[in-house]
């Protein structure tokens, strides 16, 4: 079964991707990163013909360069620097960094290596070839898709209804049943509900007119762990630090739960509070999350109310709607919602993800709030890391 080309456009991305790709262009060009694909579902088996429809989709991903237009739509965000983009016109996903390989028991194996600057661009790509080859060759897709439309006919009515008021962005890009579905979802929840205030997939703010959403993955914080002047235990203050450099401010909101969302607070001081727009959540319990994230801005004396909690893990509407009630009188509050927009079928979708695990050949590691979002592949190192963690907590935590 040969499909069609599943990526067709290098905007086909997060925008994050290319906030993050900007600030190591200009600080961190010396790094080099290992990413390492995984599948968290039990049981799925990748046959041979899957693992070959994905190379080749891979193979023709390497093939696309950034056209003009695409260049000057990444010129117009306020944000992305002339520099930049004059790096893109030159660059192209090179086909040698990615390794594709298929174990006896149908597991697949991915591995992108290369400088941190071209190998971190292919995550996403990847992600979206993965999850359509997958579900375009495994399922009666024309079914999936039926049972696609009739849910997204529900949550746009719910909307209209009153059942839901929060706003939110279409953060689907990565686990999409198809390119073709994530297109149809992202112009219908913009154009039939007031609540979609943009989107992260790039392709699809330019296509639709629409705000491209994001600022930074947990890979930005773990990149820090890779410096070998930088103390583990202090990643989040200088990856904040390079953050701001880089923007000024602007394109402000702060992943907490990379090495722990408690560590983070210790290095979110008073100058960060004021300097960042809002913090997001992507793991651990979310209303603790919030109440400890309130407390943490009146403790500098700032109203909670001007700040932005942006909840982003794992979220159906009923949760974020939820959370709304709870916090919309006391902060800003927005949601970025991935799966359940873009991969809400008959078929339970994949939980699927590519980590960045090795930093100039030391291995990196994120910790979160949720035990189990843990993913490193040198349990060593993993250990070490928590012992640091820990060990800054208890010493600065008894001042």
């Amino acid at each position: 079964m040969k499909l069609e080309p599943i990526v067709t456009s290098l905007l086909d991305t997060d925008l994050y991707k290319f906030n993050m790709d900007q600030v190591i262009f200009h600080n961190h060009t010396d790094l080099c990163g290992q990413y390492f694909f995984k599948c968290r579902n039990e049981d799925v088996v990748f046959t041979p013909e899957i693992v070959d429809e994905i190379t080749a989709q891979v193979d023709h991903l390497c093939t696309l360069r950034f056209t003009k237009e695409e260049l000057e739509y990444l010129r117009s965000i306020r944000f992305i620097k002339d520099d930049y983009v004059e790096f893109l016109r030159l660059w192209r996903p090179i086909r040698d960094y990615v390794n594709i390989s298929r174990t006896d028991g149908g597991e697949l194996e991915i591995e992108v290596n290369g400088p941190l600057f071209s190998a971190m661009q292919f995550e996403i790509y990847l992600l979206e070839i993965v999850n359509e080859v997958y579900f375009r060759m495994t399922y009666d897709y024309d079914e999936l898709l039926r049972s696609a439309e009739e849910r997204l006919d529900k949550k746009i009515a719910d909307f209209n209804s009153g059942k839901y008021s929060f706003t939110f962005a279409e953060f689907g890009c990565r686990r999409r049943l198809s390119r073709e579905w994530e297109d149809v979802v992202v112009r219908r929840l913009a154009t039939e509900t007031d609540k979609c205030v943009g989107t992260s997939n790039v392709y699809l703010a330019k296509k639709y007119n629409l705000t491209p959403i994001g600022t930074y993955a947990h890979e930005y914080v773990q990149m820090f762990q890779g410096i070998d002047k930088i103390p583990l235990a202090y990643t989040n203050y200088y990856a904040m630090k390079d953050w701001y450099t880089e923007y000024q401010g602007d394109n402000g909101t702060a992943l907490t739960d990379t090495v722990t969302t408690d560590l983070f607070l210790m290095d979110f001081n008073r100058s960060m509070v004021n300097n960042y727009n809002g913090v997001r959540h992507d793991s651990g319990d979310p209303y603790e999350w919030g109440e400890k994230m309130i407390s943490h801005y009146e403790r500098y004396g700032v109203d909670p109310r001007t700040k932005l909690l942006l909840f982003s893990d794992s979220l159906d509407f009923d949760r974020a709607q939820a959370l709304y009630e709870y916090f919309k009188d006391r902060t800003k509050v927005s949601f970025g919602i991935g799966t359940f927009c873009s991969n809400d079928t008959k078929a339970q979708a994949l939980n699927i993800v590519i980590k960045l695990q090795y930093v100039n050949g030391r291995p990196v590691a994120k910790l979160s709030d949720t035990p189990g979002k843990a993913m490193c592949r040198d349990e060593n190192y993993l250990e070490y890391l928590r012992r640091s963690v820990e060990f800054r907590l208890q010493r600065e935590g008894e001042k």
